[in-house]
């Protein structure tokens, strides 16, 4: 979160505010509303400006960031092992930085190996949270508030503001492109003597739209089935239309990024979140950028269907014979992916925590997910 100011620099104490309010000061904004007052923005000032020549004694210039700004401009080298919980590798930059936390209500699942070399910490964060939510996690946020940050699924806010045309909506832009969008991806191998690569793979996206086509080279160490795992991330992160949503209304000081509101202006009608906000005080209003709640309802649902799938799959043991169709792995972790069978009648002879990717070895073929096999 970003404060910035603009103050008159009154004497406080026998001191002008200028020189109270440095680099390093923390400053604290306080909104009086319907339930009191409240502190609704916290930071540490980072830049001072004072006014021009000959107005210096009158106005000075602030900007002040939370918490969550020195692992903004960090880098560091992170190595997390397969296995490695979400909440783990995220507390562990919290206290290695000395950043309070208030609650973590964020995922904690297990990743696969994840190495970061030079990455700044705020990127090693989104992309861990963003790994979660690929495995069926809740989409979360990271956000910081009277001095301590937390970890939070988006929409969780009890209190739901609603915006309407008639009454506290003045402004609303809804925007759809398709200029950057990907319907294609096209897997290919390695060259031949003629310089030709062979075409092993075609993914198809929202093809209604054209054909807007990319290529990802398989490199002698992916297998095909992790080539085509990549091609559709591509899919997936530029697959669809791209929708800019603004909202502009009345000021709420206590309505933050990452909250669900509701609205019904133009042409939205439903429940919304918060992907950026900027409050004026000073005309008293509030620009938000939105995103469809129902971006995030498959997210939720495949959650719900996992957890229902987890209390099932810990129905296996060792000993229990069960049909296979899927690949098997080196290892519990979903390392080193080998042959992929169909209908393979098999016997579990090892059992580890299922907290693992692939829990379950079968006969001496390997390990296996949860999801690749059923009771026979």
């Amino acid at each position: 979160m970003r404060t910035a100011l603009s103050l008159h620099n009154i004497t406080y104490e026998g001191k002008k505010l200028s020189s109270i309010a440095q680099p390093g000061c923390i400053v604290v904004i306080i909104a009086d509303w319907e339930t009191g007052s409240d502190e609704v923005a916290r930071g540490t000032i980072v830049e001072w400006e004072p006014g021009e020549i000959g107005n210096t004694a009158t106005i000075f210039d602030i900007m002040a960031y939370d918490e969550l700004f020195n692992l903004q401009q960090s880098q560091d080298n992170r190595y997390y092992a397969a296995g490695t919980g979400t909440k783990s590798a995220i507390m562990g930059i919290f206290n290695d930085w000395g950043v309070p936390v208030e609650k973590y209500e964020g995922p904690d699942v297990a990743h696969a190996k994840m190495p970061f070399k030079n990455e700044y910490l705020s990127n090693i964060l989104l992309q861990l949270l963003d790994d979660a939510a690929k495995k069926g996690a809740p989409k979360c946020i990271i956000r910081a508030a009277k001095g301590k940050v937390s970890v939070l699924p988006k929409g969780s806010n009890k209190t739901i503001y609603h915006f309407d045309e008639d009454t506290n909506a003045t402004l609303v832009r809804d925007k759809i492109s398709t200029v950057d969008l990907v319907t294609r991806v096209k897997v290919v191998g390695k060259e031949d003597s003629e310089g030709r690569q062979p075409v092993e793979a075609v993914l198809d996206g929202q093809t209604q739209y054209g054909i807007r086509q990319r290529i990802y080279n398989r490199s002698e160490d992916d297998t095909l089935a992790t080539a085509k795992s990549a091609a559709q991330e591509m899919l997936n992160e530029h697959g669809k239309p791209a929708r800019t949503i603004v909202l502009e209304a009345p000021d709420v000081p206590m309505i933050r990024k990452g909250d669900k509101i509701h609205v019904k202006a133009g042409t939205l009608n439903g429940y919304y979140i918060i992907k950026a906000i900027r409050h004026d005080a000073g005309s008293r209003t509030m620009t938000m950028e939105l995103e469809d709640e129902a971006d995030n309802t498959t997210v939720a649902n495949t959650t719900q269907a996992l957890t229902a799938a987890a209390s099932s799959y810990g129905e296996f043991n060792k000993g229990d014979i069960v049909i296979l169709n899927g690949p098997v792995y080196r290892d519990s972790y979903g390392n080193g992916q080998g042959k992929t069978f169909t209908n393979r009648k098999c016997t579990i002879t090892i059992k580890v925590d299922t907290s693992r990717p692939c829990p379950y070895h079968v006969d001496a073929i390997g390990w296996v997910k949860p999801s690749s096999i059923t009771k026979a």
